[in-house]
């Protein structure tokens, strides 16, 4: 089986998630059918069957959930020494050495499901983190952009 890579903080997310849907809002939609049923007709009766939708959802996302978390691989970078090595779960300050004006940026390597580009948190399977991975500090990394290529200079590789 392969294990899929992700942060201790994507894991932590995840099980909150599910927690959610097994504690609060399985219960709800359980209490929405049963009042629905109350009403009688099930033949027409929108409210149940708008509520069984809603179970069918909530069950599906919590086996999703469960399955992502069973074949995962929760990787802690802060009990990893640091080596100046950009890996998995790694945070990495870059310079963008084709535009003079740039800022630096700063991008954590995370998995697939925690991948949000507006916190800087890009996929492992991007092709920004591809081309970063295994780089060190110092090291100038040519990614590969809809716009062509793009120098980055590795400026810092942080393990937080």
């Amino acid at each position: 089986m392969n294990r899929v890579p992700m942060t201790v903080e994507g894991a932590e997310a995840l099980q909150t998630e599910l927690n959610e849907l097994k504690k609060v809002k399985r219960p709800q939609v359980v209490a929405a059918i049963a009042e629905a049923r109350e009403h009688g007709d099930l033949k027409e009766n929108a409210e149940y069957h708008a509520a069984r939708e809603q179970q069918g959802f909530i069950e599906g996302r919590i086996q999703e959930i469960e399955a992502k978390l069973s074949n995962s691989q929760i990787v802690d970078v802060t009990k990893i020494s640091n080596n100046g090595k950009v890996i998995f779960g790694s945070t990495v300050i870059l310079i963008n050495m084709d535009d003079n004006n740039a800022d630096e940026v700063q991008y954590k390597i995370v998995g697939d499901d925690e991948a949000d580009i507006k916190k800087n948190k890009l996929s492992i399977n991007s092709p920004i983190a591809r081309g970063l991975i295994g780089k060190e500090e110092g090291d100038i990394a040519n990614i590969q952009t809809p716009k062509g290529s793009v120098e980055y200079e590795i400026a810092e590789v942080l393990y937080l």
